[in-house]
């Protein structure tokens, strides 16, 4: 059985796998699918990856012959007759469609065939299908979506980027604690530093949202991680702390920003070098710095978006991803599951429930501090 935490509403825990951790690849959610998949999957299965191809098998077939030595790899097809697309509501394609390559490589897990699940495709489908086939770790509210961005020392991990729009103080407290997780995992953070995204550093800056889940991790310690305060945007790159925390919209915006403002900087000393041969011989005695910078300004290069909080394995990459980085994300699904990633997460959510009591009492005393709603109309009709 693919690798399961404490889960609601599910029986059992964690099976061992008595076999090579095997991850199922949605191979029609990308933009280009599924010849990127498939040559993600070959370059992922040439460094001993085992992987399923899900989704039309006739398909599926043909691009797999561009490859010589695909009959000797680790990877096999399973067929799926339905797709999920970008325009379809998540919700509704994952009870309509049963059949579709997203669902149906769930289902692979659930059945015990592959440990993980991984797609370039609707990332709100794939949220749908990790709730309603994963279901949820015990006690998570809410899961996030995690990427990684570089700084200047480092790696520094942001969430939620995309899966909440809007929250509670209790998820962004959730959040510093499965991303703390993620960090020790992906980044080798003994004990990371855990800050809030604010539009200042001093106390009295940031949201009710944020001001809540700062007073929170202010006032309650844990053992894994130092929480730091509030960053500004300006320190995100800064090095100086390594899980960012804010909720899904500020984070999508943030990250489509970053990405932006990453290839807008490429396409300005692509401009500078063509303007002359004096630039391209500069560029030339340069080059393995602007290949240096490239890479850490590529986002195929950190591979996927791991949905943490629910009772299994998914990663997610952006549908227009290489073949680069669906092979970078199933290297990285594997680790995931190689690593027990699950049953530390699961671990830290029963280890932190201090903190999202102090969250929930938070919350109920603010709620208990408003008006009554009839009250506030009489104010505002007066």
């Amino acid at each position: 059985m693919g690798q399961t935490a404490r889960e609601e509403d599910r029986p059992g825990g964690a099976v061992e796998a008595k076999r090579s951790t095997t991850i199922a690849l949605d191979a029609f959610g990308g933009d280009d699918c599924p010849g990127v998949e498939v040559e993600g999957a070959v370059e992922a299965a040439r460094g001993g990856v085992h992987v399923i191809l899900v989704g039309r098998e006739d398909e599926l077939r043909k691009a797999l012959r561009r490859y010589p030595d695909h009959e000797r790899l680790p990877i096999r097809i399973h067929h799926a007759s339905e797709t999920i697309g970008m325009a379809d509501s998540p919700s509704k394609a994952v009870r309509n469609k049963p059949d579709a390559s997203m669902p149906v490589a769930f289902d692979l897990v659930k059945r015990g065939e592959a440990d993980a699940v991984m797609s370039a495709g609707n990332s709100g489908a794939m949220l749908a299908c990790g709730l309603f086939k994963y279901r949820r770790i015990r006690g998570v509210d809410r899961p996030p979506l995690v990427t990684s961005l570089p700084t200047r020392t480092g790696m520094a991990v942001v969430l939620d980027v995309g899966a909440n729009v809007e929250c509670r103080p209790l998820n962004l407290v959730q959040f510093g604690v499965l991303g703390a997780v993620y960090s020790s995992f992906k980044h080798g953070k003994a004990r990371p530093t855990v800050g809030i995204l604010s539009n200042g550093t001093e106390e009295g800056k940031g949201t009710e949202l944020t001001r809540a889940a700062h007073r929170v991790l202010s006032e309650h310690a844990s053992e894994d991680f130092e929480y730091t305060g509030y960053v500004e945007g300006g320190r995100l790159f800064g090095g100086g702390v390594d899980v960012v925390v804010t909720d899904g919209f500020t984070g999508n915006v943030a990250l489509k920003l970053i990405e932006a403002t990453g290839r807008l900087i490429g396409g300005w000393l692509r401009e500078a070098v063509n303007r002359g041969m004096r630039q391209k011989l500069g560029a030339l005695l340069l080059k393995s710095a602007f290949g240096e910078l490239k890479h850490r300004l590529d986002p195929d290069t950190y591979g996927a978006a791991p949905l943490l909080g629910v009772g299994g394995v998914a990663f997610i990459c952006h549908g227009g991803s290489s073949s680069f980085a669906i092979a970078t994300a199933l290297r990285l699904s594997a680790r995931s599951v190689d690593e027990d990633l699950l049953p530390k997460l699961a671990d830290a959510v029963a280890r932190n429930k201090h903190l999202f009591d102090a969250a929930k009492g938070l919350e109920t005393q603010a709620e208990g501090a408003k008006p009554p709603r009839s009250a506030t109309v009489q104010e505002e009709s007066s």
